[in-house]
């Protein structure tokens, strides 16, 4: 399958002015709005929007633009154009959604990962399955707060009413880091991915680059931490050996 390609700005674009007749919002702001808007609908409310969605999560982008819906731009998705979609789709720092054009050549746009649609979306489809022979997860670390700590040593890692933990495959800032994490978290949780898998805990990467797990029943337990520090200073908060015992 062929990825689209992004088409070309026209030049009200690349001066930063999008004019369309009763919706005139600056350039910028009215694409964010966008992209924004997109990553809720596809993550999030497809389904009580109706609007059919793939098993891997990919939905018709001309399906999205008849759809009822209002940005934060107050701009309604009736008015943006196919060419913006596009734009908010290249423009998203951390790669949250993607195109494709399917077999009948229709365009399609689908959320990389962050589901809470637990019924509409497989894994298996969405995602690729990290096997454990990749060693690609020699880093597996989830941001959070300390003030949450308390709660996921007791409890685990919970997906938390979305589909999938969250993980990224390194530490915030490193330049091949490009999601899986909130900028502002304070604590890393290091995960034992390898012995989670030994013990047959799947584990999928996202393709722009989250590393994503149902776990046990929605769950990462505590067993399979290996350390946890608070962040950006590295210092142990944690060790194994305190978590397990």
């Amino acid at each position: 399958m062929n990825v689209l390609k992004q088409q070309e700005r026209d030049s009200d674009h690349q001066t930063g002015e999008t004019k369309m007749k009763g919706h005139q919002v600056e350039g910028s702001g009215r694409i964010n709005a966008l992209g924004r808007a997109l990553t809720k609908i596809l993550r999030h409310r497809a389904a009580e929007l109706n609007l059919e969605m793939r098993s891997d999560g990919f939905c018709k982008v001309a399906d999205l633009l008849r759809l009822d819906f209002t940005t934060r731009s107050k701009v309604p998705l009736s008015a943006h154009t196919v060419e913006e979609v596009l734009q908010a789709v290249e423009q998203n720092s951390k790669e949250r959604l993607a195109t494709m054009v399917d077999e009948s050549g229709e365009l399609l746009i689908r959320a990389n990962q962050g589901h809470t649609l637990l019924d509409a979306v497989c894994s298996d489809d969405l995602l690729e399955e990290i096997s454990i022979d990749d060693n690609m997860l020699a880093v597996c670390v989830h941001g959070t707060f300390k003030h949450a700590l308390p709660g996921i040593l007791r409890d685990g890692l919970k997906t938390m009413g979305r589909k999938h933990v969250h993980f990224a495959a390194g530490l915030p800032g490193a330049g091949e880091v490009v999601s899986g994490m909130r900028g502002s978290c304070d604590a890393l949780v290091f995960v034992n991915a390898a012995r989670a898998m030994a013990d047959g805990m799947k584990f999928y990467v996202s393709k722009n680059g989250v590393v994503l797990t149902e776990g046990f029943e929605q769950c990462v337990p505590a067993k399979y931490f290996d350390k946890i520090v608070e962040w950006p200073s590295n210092v142990l908060l944690h060790d194994r050996e305190e978590i397990t015992e």
